[in-house]
C-alpha cells in the first residue's frame, strides 16, 4: 500500500491519494486470517497527509472485525512513529505466538 500527499487530493482526483496494490484481494485471503495487520501512514509532516481516519475509511479496516490491525502515524524523514509502530507489531506478533 502506498499514500502520498502531493496536489491529487486538493484537486480531487484521484482515491484520496491512496493507492491499493492488490488489498482488496491481500483482505479476502484466508491465509491471512490470523495475521496482525500494521498501517504506516506516512508523511504526516506534509499539509495534505491524510490522517489515520481517512485511511481507515479508504481501506475499509472496520470490515475487518476477526483481524487485529492499526495505523500508526508517521514521518519516515524524521522517524517520528517508525518505534511506536514496530513496538506495537512486535508485541501482537507476540501475544499470536
Amino acid at each position: 500500500l502506498r499514500a502520498s500527499a502531493n496536489g491529487e487530493r486538493e484537486r480531487g482526483t484521484g482515491s484520496g491519494n491512496l493507492e491499493c496494490l492488490s488489498w482488496g484481494g491481500l483482505r479476502e485471503q484466508d491465509e491471512l486470517r490470523d495475521a496482525v495487520l500494521l498501517v504506516f501512514a506516512n508523511k504526516q509532516d506534509l499539509p495534505n497527509a491524510m490522517n489515520a481516519a481517512e485511511i481507515t475509511d479508504k481501506l475499509g479496516l472496520h470490515s475487518l472485525r476477526q483481524r487485529h490491525w492499526y495505523i500508526q502515524s508517521t514521518c519516515a524523514t524524521t522517524g517520528e512513529g517508525l518505534y511506536e509502530g514496530l513496538d506495537w507489531l512486535s508485541s501482537n506478533i507476540a501475544s499470536k505466538a
